[in-house]
């Protein structure tokens, strides 16, 4: 009864926070089996922790190559954790007492409301079915397209599990592979003159990243684009931008360097693509990121703390949220009172949480990025990639996670947790709500800029 209790006393933060640290919890467990490792003996705590943690995060860093290192049971773990942490711990949960017959509380469906960010309670139950439903179809499609190149290339049986760990990994944005049988963390570079396996991991990057309400407008309103909802349409611009303008960076930038010579004009627009898709959350990579400029470093950097969309599989800031505060600082250009979008206002208190979300992931995101600098002695850009990846939810590497230490492991633990989890949530799980005070302060003036 106490335990009943005590959890009837904790908010949907708390919740949402308790339930994906149990999980990893639970997984780094079972990640430390004998039989989850091609070595002998079992995985230490700390690399089984950062595992599960990088596959419940949807992060995809690794300190082991995940095809070599550990075996089809523990794979399995992987992509099961990769499968809870997509779509949610609280989603599943709830799904799975759906299908027991339990009835769904009030209290239940609030925590399904924060857990997808929904704009409310009603329907709530109707939206959690049809996301499972959703993503499985869509998981089965790309796993559909990619296995006849896996079966020609692995055989069937070893096609199919590739072509089903990758689509599910790409669809979460999770970024794991199986591709190190070929060379250890080569990811999908064997795969860049390859529009089969390019344009479906993609396409399943993007549709896994756009969020949940985003899938249910396009359901209701198919092609009538102006009945979206606001949040909808912001998505998909930013979504478009964020691909477009990357894109043609690295094509007519990045990859007119003489590096990439090697590489075709056709090779050059898929890869160009690929990457301007896959560093908001993802973290596959179909070139040697090794090989890219400052400037095409810095791009990818900007685009993993951007990230996907809320109530998505992705992780990072959102795209919303970016784009919130670019209407705030236009709407200061035009010296307007509100700020507006698409012929309506947005709340002062979307703009206040969007300006701290900007301030704790940067915080975390260069702070770490410094701390790993002074502890490992590594260049500050390859640690800041590294935090960025992690925070951020993506899982590409410059190569530097590997062969870190116990204490910058942990830091990189932490900022997976907090990117997937989100900084609010966390923020609103430690911190209880207070009731407003009758009385506001007296009004006073500050210079900025």
């Amino acid at each position: 009864m106490r335990r009943i209790k005590i959890v009837r006393e904790m908010t949907s933060f708390q919740i949402i926070t308790l339930g994906f640290f149990i999980v990893i919890l639970g997984g780094s467990l079972l990640l430390m089996l004998p039989s989850a490792t091609r070595a002998p003996g079992s995985a230490s705590f700390m690399d089984s922790l950062f595992t599960a943690t990088s596959a419940v995060c949807v992060t995809g860093l690794v300190v082991h190559d995940t095809a070599t290192y550990w075996t089809p049971f523990g794979q399995s773990v992987i992509l099961l954790l990769i499968q809870i942490g997509g779509m949610g711990v609280i989603t599943i949960a709830c799904f799975l007492a759906m299908l027991a017959g339990r009835r769904i509380g009030l209290f239940q469906r609030n925590t399904m409301q924060e857990a997808i960010a929904a704009p409310s309670v009603g329907g709530i139950v109707r939206l959690t079915g049809f996301i499972l439903k959703m993503s499985l179809t869509v998981e089965v499609v790309g796993a559909s397209l990619m296995a006849p190149v896996f079966i020609k290339e692995f055989g069937l049986s070893k096609g199919l599990w590739y072509a089903v760990f990758h689509s599910i990994s790409a669809f979460c944005n999770a970024g794991f592979d199986l591709m190190g049988t070929r060379e250890k963390y080569s990811s999908l570079t064997a795969y860049t003159d390859s529009p089969v396996i390019n344009l479906t991991i993609a396409g399943l990057i993007i549709f896994g990243g756009l969020g949940f309400l985003t899938w249910d407008d396009m359901k209701r309103h198919g092609y009538h684009f102006r009945k979206y909802r606001m949040q909808s349409k912001v998505i998909f611009l930013m979504t478009a931008g964020l691909i477009l303008f990357p894109m043609l960076f690295f094509w007519l930038v990045e990859f007119s360097s003489p590096v990439w010579q090697d590489m075709g004009t056709g090779e050059k627009l898929l890869a160009s693509f690929f990457q301007a898709v896959t560093p908001r959350t993802a973290g596959f990579n179909s070139v040697d990121l090794t090989r890219f400029s400052e400037p095409g470093i810095l791009l990818m950097i900007i685009l993993m703390l951007t990230g996907g969309s809320p109530g998505s599989t992705a992780g990072g800031m959102k795209t919303t949220t970016v784009a919130v505060l670019i209407l705030s600082a236009l709407s200061v250009f035009r010296r307007n009172e509100d700020t507006n979008c698409f012929g309506r206002r947005l709340d002062v208190t979307v703009v206040k949480q969007a300006a701290a979300i900007l301030f704790m992931y940067l915080f975390l995101f260069l702070t770490g990025g410094m701390v790993i600098s002074t502890l490992e002695g590594l260049p500050i850009l390859s640690c800041l990639f590294e935090t960025a990846s992690a925070i951020g939810t993506v899982g590409l590497s410059l190569g530097v996670t590997p062969e870190l230490g116990s204490g910058s492991r942990m830091i990189l633990i932490l900022l997976m947790y907090f990117g997937r989890v989100g900084g609010l949530t966390l923020v609103f799980a430690a911190v209880r709500s207070r009731k407003k005070a009758p009385l506001r302060l007296p009004l006073d003036k500050i210079a900025v800029g």
